[in-house]
């Protein structure tokens, strides 16, 4: 059995850190005279006292880098051990919340995916709207690191190919993991201040403004009312959509931009297909709400930017109950929800430069089949792309779709339509966060889905936002072979 301790030191700081951050919606609930603040005030000292004590029984184990077995472990644990003490102000508080719902919100909020199963959204106490949007906010930051850090050490899912672009990290995995922290911090904390004055002066109240940046930066989806933003004035939209497309490019290119180097935020390939896919989108949404009249004009423009960003970028947010403009809208805005952001992002979902390798091995094996004394290799961005990355990401597409149509089964054994288990399994799995159908659209939340299936939601959550292989090698025998 390898050594547990340097494992249990990080989960320990950082629930430690989770504990002292719900200090700050503890002041806010005590600032509004609410009378809420206790379940935070006890809320955090359950927290930091589990952490700091779990951090002290292991801190003998740490002097070394974690190799990689206590990585992969390390990478699930935290996604877990987070959410299950984020879960206490809601079990505790105003919301009065079951456990699995108060675990589920919690795994929502961690994991960006942004469903949640909370009705009333708007008579919430301030603190809890905030908590909401602070834990998607350090979920956010948190799987920037990650997949900078860990998954390309990792091997998972194609990641590697951006080791020779990032930092080498390799045997040296925790102090390089802070140095990155800081260096894409201050784009991160830049990207949300703005964000929120901006939602500011489009007419948002402070506390919506907040945690609503927070939850853009994130990618997240977390809204302050049951509407999500369909309350909200247009330039919210605007301003909402343009913050989301920010958040779902590579946080390393805008860290090279701060160093000075321009050149590789404006030729990287995969940030020029996404936001060429995301004008597609648009353009054909918007062009099929005039056509349909489910919107006109200006409205119609609004309605598809936003929307369609939403789900692409995996945020989740719905300023339009986008199933009442027809089938082919609904099918479209299911694939794209399957697309995602660009790797090392906020975003979610299978991401752009996965599709980009796989068109890539498709166009080689073609031109191979039509000139079979040929030599033809996949390239990525003018460079060629070795058999080892292209065997991930295929083995990513294809553990993606089992994984898929595995959950959507077990959904529909608990009781749930076919709509909403295959399209409950496409949003938890790809983090997007509203599903299709009448009980989990945009129209719609979690609440009434049965204890079973929320608890195969949350597993899938976790396993999605980690990009399912980080996760899945945990059940492997030789994984826990010394």
């Amino acid at each position: 059995m390898f050594d547990l301790r340097p494992v249990g030191y990080v989960i320990g700081l950082l629930v430690a850190c989770l504990g002292g951050s719900m200090l700050v919606p503890m002041a806010v609930d005590m600032a509004a005279g609410n009378g809420h603040w206790p379940a935070f005030a006890i809320s955090a000292f359950l927290t930091v006292v589990t952490g700091t004590l779990m951090a002290l029984a292991t801190s003998n184990g740490v002097g070394r880098g974690l190799n990689i077995q206590q990585t992969f472990l390390l990478t699930t644990l935290v996604w877990l051990a987070l959410p299950l003490f984020g879960a206490l102000p809601f079990y505790l508080g105003a919301t009065q919340a079951r456990f699995i719902d108060a675990f589920f919100e919690a795994m929502s909020g961690m994991t960006t995916t942004g469903s949640t199963v909370f009705t009333g959204l708007g008579a919430l106490p301030d603190g809890l709207k905030l908590w909401r949007g602070l834990m998607q906010w350090f979920g956010g930051i948190g799987i920037i690191v990650v997949a900078m850090v860990f998954l390309p050490e990792l091997r998972v899912g194609g990641m590697q190919i951006f080791r020779s672009e990032g930092f080498d990290t390799f045997g040296k995995i925790l102090p390089r993991a802070g140095e990155i922290a800081r260096n894409i911090s201050v784009t991160y904390l830049g990207l949300t201040m703005a964000c929120g004055l901006a939602y500011l002066a489009a007419g948002q109240t402070p506390i919506d403004a907040t945690t609503h940046a927070m939850t853009t930066i994130a990618t997240g989806g977390f809204a302050n009312s049951d509407a999500s933003f369909g309350g909200y004035p247009g330039a919210s939209e605007y301003i909402g959509a343009a913050f989301m497309m920010l958040a779902a490019l590579p946080f390393v290119r805008y860290v090279q931009l701060l160093a000075g180097t321009a050149q590789p935020l404006f030729r990287d390939s995969q940030i020029q297909t996404f936001f060429a896919l995301a004008a597609i989108l648009v353009v054909v949404l918007a062009l099929w709400q005039i056509g349909t009249d489910a919107n006109q004009g200006e409205r119609a423009w609004r309605k598809a930017l936003f929307n369609a960003v939403s789900i692409l970028t995996g945020t989740g947010y719905a300023s339009a109950n986008y199933e009442v403009w027809g089938g082919f809208a609904v099918a479209l805005f299911f694939l794209m929800g399957l697309i995602g952001g660009c790797a090392g992002s906020t975003s979610c979902s299978i991401k752009v430069f996965r599709f980009q390798l796989l068109f890539a091995s498709i166009k080689a094996q073609v031109r191979r089949i039509h000139s079979p004394h040929g030599i033809f290799e996949p390239r990525y961005q003018g460079r060629r792309v070795s058999e080892d990355v292209v065997s991930s990401v295929m083995t990513f597409f294809v553990m993606f779709l089992v994984s898929l149509g595995v959950l959507a089964v077990l959904l529909a054994m608990t009781g749930l339509d076919f709509i909403t288990s295959v399209s409950g399994a496409a949003t938890a799995l790809a983090n997007i966060g509203p599903g299709l159908g009448p009980m989990i659209g945009p129209a719609g939340n979690f609440s009434e889905v049965n204890d079973t299936a929320k608890w195969l939601l949350c597993a899938a959550m976790l396993v999605g936002r980690l990009e399912l292989l980080s996760v899945y090698v945990l059940f492997t025998l030789n994984f826990w072979r010394p």
